[in-house]
């Protein structure tokens, strides 16, 4: 096994893990009826936190996931990664802030960029997931993109559905765990067992 597949195992389950632990806390937190700085908020962000730095390296490891055949295709690959890196970017500012409320008076996210960087971040992910699920041979199935779009929407709808989002995340990434790299040599079934 090559550590790029090591890495994006590990990232495929850590990162569904870390947003189920932060949703959870969330959870907890709000059960008083408020959503603010404690133990459950503070630790539950610091997973939130942890969980985009590590999306943000996802989605460079996902554009080394995508056969980019054409000229065309590399662009389209490399700027989905550029737009995703910079949304998790936007994503990892806001948290930062909400941990630490200096950081958020002296130098909150720009308005402009509160739509814009989610939105980039959904666009760039499900474009390079999209990408690997329409070439032939597949390196995903069709679904995995569909989940992961359900987990974006779940979110949207209520920060309280977190953990099923998480969920609903773990298994749009599932397949990612058996894809190799684009030109990576196939090692029968048998042979990569006993190794």
């Amino acid at each position: 096994m090559t550590s790029a597949t090591r890495t994006t195992r590990l990232l495929c389950v850590l990162i569904p893990l870390l947003l189920l632990l932060y949703g959870v806390l969330r959870l907890i937190d709000g059960m008083d009826g408020d959503h603010g700085p404690g133990v459950a908020w503070n630790l539950g962000h610091t997973f939130f936190l942890a969980a985009f730095l590590l999306l943000g390296a996802f989605v460079v490891v996902l554009r080394g996931l995508v056969p980019a055949a054409t000229v065309r295709m590399r662009v389209v690959a490399g700027a989905a990664m550029a737009a995703g890196v910079f949304g998790a970017g936007c994503f990892v500012w806001v948290i930062l802030g909400d941990l630490f409320s200096g950081l958020a008076e002296s130098a909150p996210l720009p308005g402009s960029l509160e739509f814009a960087g989610p939105m980039a971040f959904q666009l760039g992910m499900l474009t390079l997931l999209i990408m690997m699920a329409a070439v032939r041979p597949r390196r995903l199935p069709v679904w995995s993109p569909v989940l992961v779009f359900v987990f974006f929407v779940l979110i949207a709808v209520s920060l309280d559905l977190i953990p099923l989002a998480a969920l609903v995340l773990m298994a749009g990434l599932a397949p990612l765990a058996r894809v190799r790299a684009p030109g990576a040599p196939r090692v029968p079934v048998s042979e990569g067992a006993a190794g």
